[in-house]
């Protein structure tokens, strides 16, 4: 039963997750006339796309690494490259998706840095940097000993789901100012709701259940990879996952 619930859990987040960037491309490419890299608007809307692939959905897939039973089988390293792998390709997709950003925003001579927004995505982007480097340098390379890995391992998971909660609202709040600077005009302001809205603002719910699924699965203990040598919850899951 406990394996059948994970996969359920797993493949309703999978399917999520992916609906999530088809609906971001498909609000890009119908209302904002689709995507080019050259510095002008279309510029911009890789933007979007490039921070909900990479800040949120590959974020949550690397992180859930350690959740999958076949990881709890045979040795953690090539589950540990995979983690880190994935958090590296999120990263990158994520810088892409920024300079996105600054090369609109320096073409069209528009200010940096003054909403909201922009400073929760700063800081969710610095954040992920330095979690990335910090799991890098003391959980993949051999150097760190047992006890320095022990001590910052709950660091590292805490703010794990820092990074994916701050993920999420800057996601949110970017929707939300993009609706509220492409729907200020008369005929079709924010307030009367026009079909871009009520699209965007179902992709945001979306992406807030996805990001709320995601922690679901982290934080249920059943699901965390077993300790070596210690019998928990888990240990059935894993059995009847083999």
């Amino acid at each position: 039963m406990a394996v059948g619930w994970f996969y359920l859990s797993f493949y309703a987040l999978c399917f999520l997750g992916l609906m999530c960037i088809i609906l971001t491309i498909y609000w890009m490419q119908l209302w904002h006339g689709g995507f080019a890299w050259d510095g002008t608007i279309l510029m911009f809307n890789y933007h979007p796309v490039l921070m909900v692939v990479g800040l949120v959905v590959l974020y949550s897939a690397a992180s859930l690494v350690y959740r999958l039973p076949r990881s709890w089988v045979g040795p953690k390293l090539p589950w540990k490259i995979g983690h880190a792998a994935l958090h590296l390709l999120a990263f990158i997709l994520t810088v892409l998706g920024m300079v996105a950003v600054f090369q609109f925003h320096h073409h069209s001579k528009v200010a940096k840095l003054y909403s909201l927004h922009s400073w929760l995505g700063i800081v969710t982007v610095f954040l992920f940097a330095c979690q990335w480097f910090l799991g890098f340098a003391v959980f993949l390379l051999p150097w760190a000993s047992v006890w320095l890995r022990s001590l910052l391992k709950p660091i590292h998971l805490f703010f794990g789901v820092i990074i994916l909660s701050l993920s999420i609202a800057s996601v949110i709040s970017g929707i939300n100012e993009k609706l509220f600077f492409s729907l200020n005009n008369a005929t079709q302001p924010y307030s009367s709701l026009p079909s871009e809205a009520i699209f965007a603002n179902s992709l945001g719910m979306l992406v807030v259940i996805f990001g709320l699924l995601v922690l679901y699965i982290l934080l249920v203990s059943s699901w965390k990879r077993p300790e070596p040598g210690i019998l928990t919850e888990g240990q059935p899951l894993l059995r009847d996952g083999e």
